[in-house]
């Protein structure tokens, strides 16, 4: 079993509960306008990894994760565009006894087996907006399996967190936050909701790719808008951070 792995990293508190071993998978559908990873988006720009080596790495730090309360993250580009490679991984760190988390847009959530689905412990779906025509400016895809996808876990009962990034000018709308509360409202597996301020960060590597920078006008969220956002989902008892 080889899969195509762009790098790892360990994190705390942003890839799921603790220390988290990060496994950034490489390819991607998507073509956010604010992604961070723009090195990611072809699965030829990752290294081939067979999962025996990729376990025996992890397992380098399987207890300083343990000891943190952490786990695994698979994450991306988008892991569910190497299903059969991310399952694999998942299955391995579960029978580990390691917390597992899946970080993925859900755009490819159709290829999730059930299989893979009980190997993972949280998911992490990143919303990228709730009106489809934005979602589609913003992607460059559909909005409808990240969707589905949604209620398919809310189905299955497996715990979520779910992303939005917060884009000013682009994301930040009453009506387009307004509907993913109310949709986070009404999934009883989603734990809380992450609201990521835009950042420019990754300009470098768009210029180190040779691809113009998509929003390099915009500038991060303030405090205030910051704040009307939490607000709104407070308001539908939805928890943000």
């Amino acid at each position: 079993m080889t899969g195509s792995v762009h790098s790892w990293d360990i994190s705390t508190g942003v890839d799921g509960p603790g220390t988290r071993f990060v496994v950034f998978t490489a390819g991607c559908p998507l073509r956010c306008l604010y992604c961070h990873n723009p090195d990611t988006w072809q699965r030829r720009g990752g290294t081939p990894t067979t999962a025996d080596e990729l376990m025996a790495r992890i397992g380098r730090y399987r207890r300083f994760i343990e000891v943190s309360g952490g786990g695994v993250t698979l994450s991306g580009g988008e892991p569910l565009q190497q299903p059969a490679f991310t399952g694999e991984i998942l299955r391995r760190c579960r029978e580990l006894g390691l917390h597992t988390a899946l970080d993925t847009s859900g755009f490819l959530g159709d290829r999730a087996t059930d299989a893979m689905l009980a190997d993972t412990d949280l998911v992490l779906l990143d919303v990228k907006s709730w009106d489809p025509a934005l979602y589609r400016r913003v992607t460059g895809n559909r909005l409808a399996p990240t969707l589905r996808f949604a209620r398919r876990l809310a189905e299955l009962g497996t715990p979520a967190w779910i992303r939005f990034v917060l884009v000013p000018g682009l994301t930040d709308a009453e009506d387009n936050v307004e509907g993913l509360a109310a949709f986070a409202a009404a999934l009883p597996n989603v734990e809380h909701v992450d609201v990521l301020p835009y950042h420019r960060m990754a300009e470098h590597k768009y210029a180190e790719l040779g691809l113009p920078y998509p929003l390099p006008d915009i500038e991060p969220p303030d405090a205030a808008l910051l704040e009307r956002v939490h607000a709104q989902f407070r308001a539908h008892g939805v928890t943000s951070r």
